[in-house]
């Protein structure tokens, strides 16, 4: 039993609730930046539903405030995005230096689909104004939670076997997003996370000494 099918609602007891702990883990360390993916059918779309419908429906957010709004482009829709992301770069991109850029377009199109993340808000400011002594810390509560639902999502795709990376051409294809899915205008785009099947694995990762990073007080 995997950590997605126990959190799914099966039992979790004694050496199951041990193995799904140990899987957490593993897939923790596991996630990583993979740039190299292809649109190669990993799980079906029912399956991808399901675990991104899970993350948004339990990642925590300030004042249970549920600020966040996902869109999963898959097929032509995914494919779409990066065209969009493509032609808007190539405005602001000099044609000589353009050729990098195009590469990194065609990679992100070559996955399997998109997930895009978005914050509500309509609902921050609803916040805002119920809770006005909070008020200039709720679009930092709003990108909190979006920064943990992202994680949660990457995380998840990595147990399913996907390879992830997360992008941010925020906000210049904002507009054309939004133009393009008739996304709601108080929807504000947080991030793109391209997925695919891996076809490479991701290059070697260097850790700073943990003990600069964490203290413990006793």
């Amino acid at each position: 039993m995997g950590f997605l099918d126990t959190i799914f609602g099966k039992t979790t007891d004694g050496e199951q609730a041990r193995g799904a702990a140990n899987d957490f883990y593993t897939a923790v360390e596991a996630r990583r930046s993979i740039y190299a993916i292809s649109s190669e059918q990993v799980v079906s779309d029912e399956r991808i539903e399901q675990v991104i419908n899970h993350a948004v429906k339990h990642t925590p957010s300030s004042f249970n405030s549920q600020s966040a709004r996902v869109v999963v482009l898959l097929g032509d829709k995914h494919k779409k995005l990066w065209d969009i992301t493509t032609e808007t770069l190539r405005k602001i991109v000099p044609v000589d230096q353009f050729g990098p850029t195009a590469d990194k377009m065609n990679a992100f199109a070559s996955g399997y689909g998109t997930v895009l993340f978005f914050e509500d808000h309509a609902v921050i400011e609803s916040l805002q104004q119920q809770f006005a002594s909070y008020s200039d810390n709720f679009p930092i509560w709003s990108m909190q939670s979006s920064g943990m639902l992202q994680y949660v999502i990457w995380t998840s795709l990595e147990l399913e076997g996907f390879g992830a990376s997360l992008q941010h051409y925020n906000p210049l294809i904002d507009e054309a997003v939004k133009q393009e899915w008739n996304i709601p205008a108080s929807w504000k785009l947080m991030a793109q996370m391209p997925f695919g099947k891996p076809t490479a694995p991701a290059g070697e990762k260097q850790f700073k000494p943990l003990e600069e990073r964490v203290r413990y007080l006793k």
